[in-house]
């Protein structure tokens, strides 16, 4: 054999087979083989931070397998990505197979096509050393950071909890976020406007934007009533009519976090789906030709360089299509980020001639999204700036000046193929707006003047494309983290999604507090940034990476130590109440528990009685009524109440703690197997994620995400229907006889055992 290709996934090394001829081998490592032990620290701080690496359970016989065909090989190919990551890889495989083979070899490409992939083989390189000791310092520092300070949580706030270098401080940023918003005032405002007519249409809708030269500011009622009675009773007359040609030029071709940003706005791609389908895209799918083939170049990257080859294609795709008014003279070439890391190209499709439209029936619902976004984001960064003209027409009536802008498009460029999305809904300016024909002099006739009153607005929460832009802009992470960070900060239960925006939980801001209180380095985004840029030095051979750990281990172990001794034991603390207990009159106070705070009578042990707890409008602590119910308990007759846990709501015996018997929430509406006696009852995933299944599981497995409403259906009459939302719509089914306008929307079936039993 002449050579063995190791690659990281089966689908990857599935391509890439195909393109080879006889005596090459493929194989697929799947990932990983080694890691630092997921039990202990793993690093010998005392021995200069050596790492302990051992191989990942269950990947023993991918290694054996690997080692076996290795034997039999001339020479060995690494073929992991080409990145830190999978310089790690290659790196682990190489020490793995040294006893073995002499002719280790790392081979890198940027797009799975046969031409990359013979042009890569025949040019195979030495590993690089750098950039696994970038990889290596990342990994011992988060090692070091979690496994220090997570115990101290487990300790002082609740066991499970978890800190990172990075997923601390994103967590922060939504935290800090909610803290502006709650310290936000609001600023009263008026808008005042004054439609005028012409002599022909369209009205001229004008705002008050000056009085007596000055900026207008128009701060209360009583200013707007006086300035509406004089607009009233004024003459307007056209003052300034200005005329300007402007341009706006395409946005780049996509990098990783300018892909997930505009996924999420304009597809409503969470970043870990987008980063699963660009996957796919990347390593290889079937679309009609000889073989799979990689559809666009590597998706984890920060730069905006393009080949010569690609360029010169899509020019000729441009010409071709869209005629010679839309081609620059020269290819556009854009700018690097400062720091960006130039080793890829950005992402592009890898033929032009691979349109969407010719894939639109050979591709899945997500892959054609995604690679459409992809195609038209890369053609529409080489074509023409847009044109348009800009008019002003500024309106004068006494003191006042009013103002109307408009803009007409005169050349569409790019915008004929693309044009890039926008987190927040303000006023687009290059807007067409249509104008009335006027000049300098016309006088106006007054139609209505128009008066509102507005109230400056807080800072939005984030979206999942403006917090990665946040991550990104702050230098928190790396583009190819920030799928796993906002996964990560969710799953840990320290912020959700409410509305398609992050919230910070309870427990996220507590933990929060904590950490800045006592690791306040850590928790700051700049020395975050600043560590960013320190691995990318390692990276280019500018900074050795022991220096790096040891210059942040010392002061890092130090506060360590001091939180030791200093961290608040939030699990001791009882914040005292106004709210008496309801079954022996002693006063409640506020304490933290698995699922956040609760009320408990100071006359513990005593009296075991705890309520559940909220905040009233101005702060003050209320306890929340308990939920009546017409369910008795199965074991002792004592009337049930519904309480709410880790994992949503759940019906508990009133009789605690005599009496400790718990079951799930049950719903009016029965399961719709045929044969089941059983009633859907509401859970929730270990994730958080609320769905409904058959009270008789795991008898009977029915499971859905929809949720079950009381409305007959008009088809069959049954009890009940399904119902969830889809962009924007709410969207009905029966799940009797199928009715409806919703798919049935099943849970996957292998997370059942993840979720299963999700309730208290």
């Amino acid at each position: 054999m002449d050579a063995l290709i190791i690659v990281e996934s089966p689908a990857k090394a599935r391509t890439i087979a195909r393109y080879l001829g006889q005596g090459h081998a493929v194989k697929a490592s799947v990932g990983h083989v080694k890691d630092l032990p997921p039990k202990r620290l793993g690093v010998d701080v005392e021995k200069d931070f050596e790492p302990e690496y051992v191989v990942i359970r269950g990947k023993k016989k991918v290694l054996d397998e690997i080692r076996s065909a290795a034997k039999k090989a001339d020479r060995v190919l690494l073929a992991p990505d080409p990145d830190r990551e999978g310089e790690a890889i290659a790196w682990h495989i190489a020490e793995e197979l040294s006893k073995v083979n002499e002719h280790v070899y790392r081979v890198l490409f940027n797009e799975i096509t046969k031409t990359a992939i013979q042009a890569a083989i025949a040019e195979p390189q030495e590993l690089d050393r750098n950039k696994y000791d970038s990889q290596q310092a990342r990994r011992i520092l988060d090692r070091l950071v979690g496994y220090e300070i997570s115990p101290l949580l487990w300790r002082k706030v609740r066991q499970g909890l978890s800190a990172g270098r990075v997923q601390s401080v994103a967590v922060r940023l939504v935290v800090d976020r909610e803290d502006e918003i709650r310290a936000f005032e609001p600023v009263e405002f008026w808008v005042i406007q004054a439609l005028l007519e012409a002599g022909e249409p369209p009205v001229l809708t004008t705002r008050l934007h000056a009085i007596d030269g000055d900026k207008a500011r128009v701060p209360d009622g009583e200013a707007a009533a006086r300035i509406v009675a004089d607009l009233e009773a004024g003459e307007y007359r056209v003052a300034r009519l200005e005329k300007k040609a402007r341009s706006r030029r395409p946005a780049p071709p996509f990098t990783t976090s300018k892909m997930q940003q505009e996924a999420a706005r304009k597809l409503r791609f969470t970043a870990k789906r987008t980063m699963r389908v660009a996957q796919k895209l990347y390593e290889g799918l079937d679309v009609g030709e000889e073989d799979p083939v990689g559809l666009i170049t590597y998706m984890r990257t920060d730069s905006t360089r393009v080949s010569e080859t690609a360029l010169t294609a899509v020019r000729e795709h441009i010409a071709e299509k869209y005629g010679a008014d839309y081609l620059p003279e020269k290819p556009v070439r854009y700018a690097a980020k400062k720091g960006a890391q130039d080793a890829h190209e950005a992402i592009r499709p890898t033929s032009l001639e691979r349109t969407p439209e010719a894939l639109k029936r050979m591709l899945g619902r997500d892959e054609l999204k995604l690679y459409t976004l992809i195609w038209k984001r890369f053609v529409a960064s080489q074509m023409k700036p847009a044109r348009y003209d800009q008019t002003t027409i500024d309106v004068s009536c006494g003191r006042y000046t009013l103002r109307a802008t408009g803009s007409v498009p005169t050349f569409p460029g790019f915008t004929a193929v693309y044009t890039e999305g926008k987190d927040e809904n303000g006023e687009d300016e290059d807007k067409e707006k249509k104008l009335p024909r006027v000049a300098e002099g016309d006088a106006l006739k007054l139609e209505q003047v128009l008066s509102e009153q507005k109230f400056t607005q807080p800072p939005p929460r984030f979206l999942e494309s403006s917090l990665v832009k946040e991550l990104e802009e702050k230098g928190i992470g790396r583009p190819s983290t920030y799928a796993a960070i906002l996964s990560t900060i969710q799953d840990k239960g320290y912020v959700e999604k409410r509305e398609n925006r992050f919230h910070p939980t309870e427990l996220g801001e507590l933990v929060t507090e904590l950490l800045v209180e006592n690791f306040p380095l850590i928790l700051d985004a700049k020395f975050t940034a600043g560590m960013e840029d320190r691995l990318d030095r390692i990276q280019e051979g500018e900074v050795d990476w022991l220096d790096m750990i040891r210059e942040f281990y010392g002061p890092f172990h130090a506060s360590v130590e001091n939180a030791r001794e200093h961290m608040r034991n939030v699990k001791r603390e009882a914040e005292p109440t106004d709210v008496i207990c309801d079954q022996c009159g002693k006063n409640m106070v506020l304490r933290w528990g698995k699922a956040g705070r609760f009320l408990a009578c100071s006359g513990y042990p005593e009296c075991r009685n705890t309520r559940e707890v909220e905040r009233g409008e101005n702060g003050e602590v209320i306890a929340r009524p308990p939920e009546t119910t017409d369910e008795v308990c199965d074991k002792c007759g004592a009337p049930m109440t519904i309480k709410r846990g880790r994992f949503g709501r759940f019906l508990a015996c009133t009789a605690y703690p005599e009496c400790r018997n718990t079951r799930p929430v049950a719903s009016k509406h029965p399961c719709p197997v045929q044969g089941c006696e059983g009633m859907l009852v509401e859970r929730r995933t270990r994730r958080g994620r609320t769905f409904w299944g058959c009270s008789r599981y795991p008898d009977c497995d029915f499971a859905t995400w929809e949720t079950p409403v009381e409305e007959a259906c008009p088809q069959c009459q049954g009890r009940y229907l399904l119902t969830r939302k889809s962009r924007g719509k709410q969207l009905k089914r029966c799940p009797a006889c199928g009715w409806g306008d919703a798919p049935p929307k099943r849970r996957a079936k292998k997370k059942k055992d993840e979720d299963k039993q999700g309730t208290d």
